[in-house]
């Protein structure tokens, strides 16, 4: 059966991603809306994925033995990929499978924020991390949701702009957790006293972040403006 087109109201608050298009993602969607899985819990999956990579990512900085740790990493780099194919069914499931729910945006916000929180906190206290550098990533990704969100609130849209949008922060990271499981211990900063691989990771989130903040700012102040360019002002 066919279904209802999506809305331009709908297209419109939805992350633009190239990979809602794939096939194996929409058969995906379909099988889940038909086996009568509901999109909020998707979402809630998503906070699971993100919990489980945030302590894959600890787990790198409390065990010993170089394949328990390598595999600590490649887990990492899994469940954050596995968090966001979560983040893109639940929506799909919701939109195109016409299974949305009154408390959907609720459950596409709240969950994003913990997966967040446990991905970049936990690659804080992973080998190579820093904590403060996990806290703050974590602060900013926060504000950069906010800032995306605030768009709706003062009716101009949310705004994707990035650098470090989520799919950028958790590309970095799983891309990071790639390199460090695939690299010799001996090569990388942490061995030799330096910040590491993942706390460099994180420190790009942070900066990646404010400017994301701030281009995210500008454009809402542009979309007000032209806004009031064009509907003139109350006399």
């Amino acid at each position: 059966m066919d279904q209802a087109p999506v809305s331009s109201e709908a297209d419109a608050n939805r992350r633009p991603l190239k990979t809602r298009g794939w096939a194996v993602f929409g058969w995906l969607a379909r099988w889940l809306g038909g086996a009568g899985v509901s999109p909020d819990a998707i979402s809630l999956a998503s906070i699971f994925f993100g919990v489980v990579a945030g302590l894959a990512f600890w787990g790198t900085s409390q065990v010993s033995g170089s394949a328990p740790v390598r595999g600590l990493w490649v887990a990492a780099a899994l469940f954050i990929q596995l968090r966001l194919i979560a983040n893109l069914l639940d929506g799909m499931v919701a939109i195109e499978g016409g299974k949305k729910s009154p408390l959907g945006p609720l459950y596409n916000e709240v969950p994003d924020r913990l997966a967040d929180a446990a991905i970049l906190l936990g690659a804080g206290y992973a080998a190579g991390g820093d904590a403060r550098l996990g806290a703050a990533a974590t602060i900013v990704a926060f504000f950069v949701a906010y800032v995306r969100a605030m768009g709706t609130t003062v009716g101009v849209g949310q705004v994707f702009l990035g650098p470090m949008a989520k799919p950028h922060r958790m590309a970095l990271l799983t891309a990071a957790s790639v390199v460090c499981a695939a690299s010799p211990v001996a090569w990388r900063p942490e061995s030799h006293g330096y910040l590491g691989v993942i706390g460099w990771s994180l420190a790009v989130v942070v900066v990646g972040g404010l400017i994301t903040s701030a281009r995210r700012l500008v454009e809402i102040a542009r979309r007000l403006h032209a806004g009031d360019q064009a509907g003139g002002r109350g006399g």
